[in-house]
C-alpha cells in the first residue's frame, strides 16, 4: 500500500497498489527523509504539459489520466466501492463523473 499523507481534500489515505507497482516503488532510491519524491504537485503537472507539447499531443491534461484510470478499473471488473477505495472518491456521484465506460465493452458484457 501507498500512504498519501497530504491529499487534495486534506485527508491522508492509503492506496492499494498492484504487486508490480509496489515493487517498482520499493526499488526506487529514497531521500534522506524517506520519501521517494521531493517535488511539488504543480512540478509534475508542468513536466507532463512539457512532455505533451514535445510529443505534439493537444488537449490532454494530467488530470485526464485519473478519468482514464478510473474507467479502466471498472473494465477490470472492480465494483464501485473498490474503485472508490483506490481513486479516493468519497461519493459515488463524483466517482460516476470520473467514469467513462466504452459502449463496446458494455455490449460484450451483455453477450
Amino acid at each position: 500500500m501507498l500512504i498519501v499523507p497530504d491529499t487534495k481534500n486534506g485527508d491522508p489515505r492509503m492506496v492499494p497498489l498492484s504487486t508490480t507497482a509496489a515493487g517498482i516503488l520499493r526499488d526506487l532510491p529514497r531521500r534522506i527523509d524517506g520519501k521517494v519524491w521531493g517535488v511539488r504537485a504543480d512540478s509534475i503537472t508542468q513536466a507532463f504539459d512539457r512532455a505533451c507539447r514535445r510529443a505534439n499531443i493537444k488537449d490532454l491534461r494530467f488530470h485526464d489520466l485519473r478519468h482514464e484510470a478510473t474507467s479502466r478499473l471498472f473494465e477490470k471488473g472492480l465494483n464501485p466501492m473498490q474503485v472508490a477505495a483506490i481513486t479516493g472518491h468519497k461519493t459515488l456521484q463524483m466517482l460516476k463523473r470520473y467514469t467513462h465506460l466504452r459502449v463496446e465493452d458494455l455490449a460484450k458484457l451483455l453477450g
